[in-house]
């Protein structure tokens, strides 16, 4: 056994957790075999193998912690990640030792085990261990550490999958994806892209005035010619910070898709944009459901009827139920206080969803049509306008943000700057 420098007892790994909603990069297509020794570990690992996160990656996990692996991989070829509980410390070093004479090159191994001590912690990764665990672990952790191997340092800042989706055909679910995305790029000076999902009659190019010759179509229907040169010729340049993959809004085909058809679209751009915003249209299936379950951030937009009350209850209970370990979906009111419509108010809509929307948007027809007549936001329209405001609070919220915009400018800037620089 390799000796090594004791350290202060005190001198502990620093094991709080992040908070929950620290975004987390899906792991790429995997094969993870778990050792564990104790049932609580293998049940916290079997929950992380059904994590969206890790729906690509195959899940494997037996008993018997380090000797059962050991001898495992006696005779087969050792997988991309092997997770090992362990008790003890010498336990953990004689084991590795053993298990580097068997394993494969390349194979990332993570550590659960009791000891909290850093010393051991730097003797682990000096011997070629990619991460170690504090036991007991809970499914959370073991997603962030897995999802945690084949993620760059920055990846916290690029990737970010928000979806967002009516509850009902006709609630201004587009509109407000367009304007959120508008702040988010504008206001939060975030590199961003939104993606128009709704192929047959999409609005994103007409409420961004483009016209591409290309756009999400080519993607889906070439799967093959998909990479980062691919995709950043088929994007359509709206503002320094903004792009759209625009859908070509005819029906001269029927846009039938396979459950994954859009997944090498998504990890594409997640390696290549902060914040991908997909605006996704009203209607339900495999691949539907599957943009939604996989999306970092959800918002459902809803109109103050019955109709829209009972689907956004049951969008919420299906994504709850879905994405255990994520943040809870958020919705918005949208197209409040229509003359004369009998209305659902936001007190009811929350006691029924069990949470507050996190905007109520306006009924105002002159000023959302003229930008949707105009091809424009409604910061363009009306840079006062009191959802402009909403839209930036949105757009914060989606994306766990502060403002970063300069404020705006007045007759009293120059004197201002002059004194800041004074």
């Amino acid at each position: 056994m390799i000796s090594y420098a004791r350290q202060d007892p005190k001198e502990q790994l620093d094991v709080t957790s992040p908070p929950l909603d620290d975004h987390i990069a899906p792991a790429p297509r995997v094969s993870v075999q778990a050792f564990c020794e104790t049932m609580e570990t293998a049940a916290a690992v079997q929950s992380a193998g059904e994590d969206r996160r890790l729906g690509k990656a195959h899940l494997k996990i037996q008993m018997g912690g380090m000797a059962a692996a050991i001898e495992a991989y006696r005779t087969a070829p050792t997988p991309n990640v092997i997770i090992l509980e362990t008790e003890g410390r010498s336990d953990i070093l004689v084991g590795l030792d053993q298990l580097a004479t068997v394993c494969d090159a390349g194979t990332r191994v993570i550590v659960i085990g009791r000891i909290n001590d850093v010393a051991l912690y730097r003797e682990l990764v000096r011997r070629g261990v990619s991460d170690y665990v504090i036991a007991p672990v809970n499914t959370l952790g073991v997603v962030r550490s897995i999802c945690g191997l084949f993620s760059a340092p920055e990846a916290k800042a690029v990737g970010r999958i928000i979806a967002i989706v009516g509850a009902k055909g006709g609630v201004g679910a587009s509109t407000i994806a367009h304007n959120v995305a508008w702040a988010i790029a504008r206001d939060l000076a975030l590199d961003s892209v939104v993606a128009d999902l709704d192929l047959a009659f999409g609005t994103a190019g007409l409420d961004y005035n483009q016209d591409p010759p290309q756009g999400i179509a080519d993607a889906v229907f070439s799967p093959d010619r998909i990479d980062t040169a691919f995709i950043d010729r088929l994007l359509s340049k709206c503002t320094d910070h903004l792009s759209l993959l625009a859908a070509p809004a005819t029906l001269e085909r029927v846009y039938d898709f396979g459950d994954d058809a859009f997944d090498s679209i998504f990890d594409t751009l997640r390696t290549t944009m902060p914040c991908i915003v997909l605006d996704v249209p009203h209607q339900w299936s495999g691949w539907t459901r599957r943009a939604l379950v996989g999306a970092d951030d959800i918002l459902i937009v809803a109109a103050p009827d019955l109709a829209n009350l009972r689907n956004t209850k049951n969008i919420f209970d299906l994504l709850k139920a879905s994405r255990p370990n994520d943040r809870t979906p958020l919705y918005c009111l949208n197209q409040v206080g229509v003359p004369k419509r009998p209305e659902i108010n936001a007190g009811e809509f929350a006691k029924a969803i069990e949470g507050q929307p996190i905007a109520t948007i306006p009924f105002d027809p002159q000023v959302f049509g003229l930008a949707a007549n105009n091809g424009q936001m409604i910061a363009e329209i009306s840079a006062n306008h009191r959802t402009t405001e909403m839209f930036l609070q949105i757009a914060q919220r989606l994306t766990g943000r502060g403002e970063t915009k300069k404020p705006r400018g007045s007759f009293l800037s120059p004197l201002i700057d002059k004194l800041r620089a004074k």
